[in-house]
């Protein structure tokens, strides 16, 4: 009689669970990039979006106020370089960078990112100018405040990504609150496709 291999049995987890990381998104916006950032297939227990209406300096001290509340794996704070003075925006760069905080900024406003999705811009521009060629791209009126402005740009995300890297590294030394047009929206992007399902 033919003897049975031996039975090898796979080892497998018990009782385990995939670690994920939990995301705190602090927004000047209250609208445009909380409605952006929500629209991301990720597990809505990991990431937590506020949109605080308040600009650089108070909205890095907002992010901390609501990460003493509620610990963060990452903590980001999404803002525009806009008309603030300089002072403004380098001052919550630099308190940002104290406290661990990561900024996903945007010079002049959060549209430079949709417009890099569908090409690559070095030339600043107004932020009138921003709506007038999202309108044309789109073949509709852009306007702020869009829920759906994720699942129109997603299938171009990889133009996006590549287009603000090249953008970033053309400036160097980088200085970014005078790198107009300049976005670093990207960065956080990268890690929340991380946990898209």
């Amino acid at each position: 009689m033919a003897r049975r291999p031996p039975r090898r049995y796979l080892s497998r987890r018990v009782d385990t669970r995939e670690v994920r990381e939990t995301f705190l998104i602090v927004c000047e916006g209250e609208q445009t990039e909380p409605n952006y950032f929500s629209s991301f297939r990720v597990p809505r227990e990991i990431v937590t979006v506020h949109g605080c209406g308040a600009n650089t300096v108070s909205l890095v001290r907002k992010a901390l106020e609501l990460h003493e509340r509620d610990k963060y794996d990452q903590v980001w704070c999404v803002f525009d370089r806009d008309s603030f003075p300089l002072r403004n925006f380098n001052q919550a760069l630099e308190l940002a960078k104290q406290t661990s905080i990561r900024v996903a900024y945007s010079n002049e406003a959060f549209e430079l990112w949709y417009l890099l999705h569908f090409n690559y811009y070095d030339a600043a521009m107004s932020r009138a100018d921003y709506c007038n060629m999202l309108s044309k791209l789109l073949e509709s009126k852009y306007r702020k405040n869009r829920d759906d402005m994720y699942d129109l740009l997603r299938s171009r995300q990889a133009d996006a990504m590549r287009n603000a890297k090249r953008l970033l590294e053309q400036y160097n030394p980088s200085n970014p609150a005078l790198d107009n047009p300049s976005t670093t929206v990207h960065l956080l992007v990268e890690e929340l496709n991380r946990f898209i399902f």
